[in-house]
């Protein structure tokens, strides 16, 4: 099946039952995801900066649990940042990126736009084109990866997503979806992202360019501007990522994180999950010291005493002492005034970790962790060598997705509210509209600064 065929005539209940599944739970991930970092710095900074720089004009989308218009483009910039700043999104291991953060907030903005101008669009075509924007850009990642191996920002790639699905949605003819595709891949962001891992800050995995590259690409060639080819795309040279298109799933191979922190500190979470659950006598005041033994890319994020919340979601060591000290780890415990807490440094100062080569060696086809617990009065634990809850294999249940969710999404929803996005959610393939869902995603509860006046929740750069 050619790329533009699968965009023309997708439709979502010609997916797998387990790969429908998996695009909801995507979706449910993803909002809360964005719920839960609401209210942090990052997420305040660049809605205002839509606000400010992306005001409505033609076109017209309400920002995300904020309800204010900005331009579609200044939507999908604040939509991939927030999304980004809590790193609580699915991960895809072939790309070594991600999809959701980008392809979600993109295409939610793009059809809050439709939406505005009269256009009614149903449960299913919405998770028709985000099933097309998932899987397409899972490909490219991977097609990227095949030929440019350098570890690039999933900005580089997950806007191509946001062009087949929004090409679905506006129904782009072949010629205009083609200088789309182009467009996306050349103003692409390749960012450097080690430099992100060893220098945290809110640029995290640019997510907010690529949505924003993604739209930018469709507005450009609905406008007439042509495109090179995409590379990632349409040579030989990745084919392979794109014969089986419709037939196999990328999306069935993703991950989910149980908690808001990088990918690559997950497993020792995990395995101090079990230790815990297993010797409730591990509590933070017993704690002698504890020794996490990882593959090299995850002993590189330390991250002891992190200055600032995207230090402390792209290390190790923090997250895991907070799990000991707090028995748990969602916004609270890695934003605000928890960077700071007593309780939480008290553990991470015990904390060591070091590369072990046998778990190197077995990375990136796996990411595995081993912990040591060593308490005050002698006793001591250790772990099994462990993989990260979430994956394929050791996948979460629906039980716990829903707890995720609403760990993440009470943060700055109500129960209500919550319960409500769960069921609008679970009924969009039989909906005849969005609109249930679209009135408890854009529903304006914060107020509304005077024209030309900061808005009251802006911090001050």
């Amino acid at each position: 099946m050619s790329l533009y065929s699968f965009v023309r005539d997708f439709s979502f209940n010609q997916a797998p039952a387990h790969t429908r599944g998996l695009l909801q739970t995507c979706l449910l991930d993803i909002l809360g995801v964005a719920a839960g970092a609401r209210d942090n710095q990052t997420s305040q900074i660049l809605r205002q900066y839509a606000v400010n720089h992306h005001p409505a004009g033609a076109l017209a989308s309400r920002l995300l649990f904020d309800g204010r218009a900005v331009h579609p483009l200044g939507a999908a910039w604040a939509g991939g940042f927030s999304v980004d700043s809590l790193d609580a999104h699915e991960g895809h291991f072939t790309s070594k990126g991600h999809a959701g953060a980008t392809v979600v907030p993109a295409l939610l903005a793009l059809v809050d736009a439709c939406r505005e101008q009269g256009r009614a669009i149903s449960g299913e075509e919405l998770l028709s084109a985000l099933c097309i924007g998932y899987e397409t850009a899972l490909r490219a990642g991977a097609a990227l990866m095949a030929i440019a191996p350098e570890y690039h920002a999933s900005g580089a790639f997950s806007g191509l997503g946001v062009v087949c699905g929004g090409a679905r949605l506006l129904g782009l003819d072949e010629q205009c979806f083609r200088h789309a595709l182009g467009i996306a891949e050349y103003f692409g962001p390749r960012c450097p992202m080690m430099r992100l891992v060893d220098h945290p800050s809110m640029l995290r995995d640019a997510h907010g360019a690529g949505a924003h590259a993604g739209l930018n690409a469709l507005l450009l060639a609905q406008a007439g501007v042509t495109g090179a080819p995409a590379e990632t795309v349409e040579t030989s040279a990745v084919a392979a990522q794109w014969h089986d298109l419709g037939q196999r799933w990328e999306i069935d191979a993703q991950y989910f994180k149980p908690w808001p922190v990088c990918r690559w500190a997950q497993p020792a979470l995990t395995a101090m999950t079990a230790l815990l659950a297993a010797h409730p006598q591990i509590t933070g005041e017993a704690i002698e010291r504890i020794e996490v033994e990882t593959f090299h890319e995850s002993m590189r994020l330390q991250g002891h005493t992190p200055a600032n919340a995207d230090e402390a979601q792209y290390a190790l060591a923090f997250p895991l002492a907070a799990l000991v000290a707090r028995g748990q780890v969602g916004p609270l415990e890695v934003t605000g005034e928890a960077i700071h807490a007593a309780d939480i440094l008290a553990v991470s100062r015990r904390i060591e970790i070091v590369e072990a080569d046998d778990l190197s060696a077995r990375f990136p086809n796996e990411i595995l962790s081993r912990v040591k617990v060593a308490l005050k009065d002698g006793q001591g634990f250790t772990s099994p060598v462990t993989a990260a809850k979430g994956d394929p294999a050791t996948a979460m249940s629906a039980a716990e997705f829903s707890a995720k969710f609403h760990l993440l999404a009470s943060v700055s929803l109500s129960d209500s509210q919550c319960q409500a996005i769960e069921q609008a959610v679970a009924a969009l393939p039989a909906s005849a509209d969005c609109s249930v869902l679209f009135d408890l995603l854009f529903q304006t509860d914060v107020a509304q600064a005077p024209a030309g006046q900061p808005h009251p929740m802006e911090v001050a750069l």
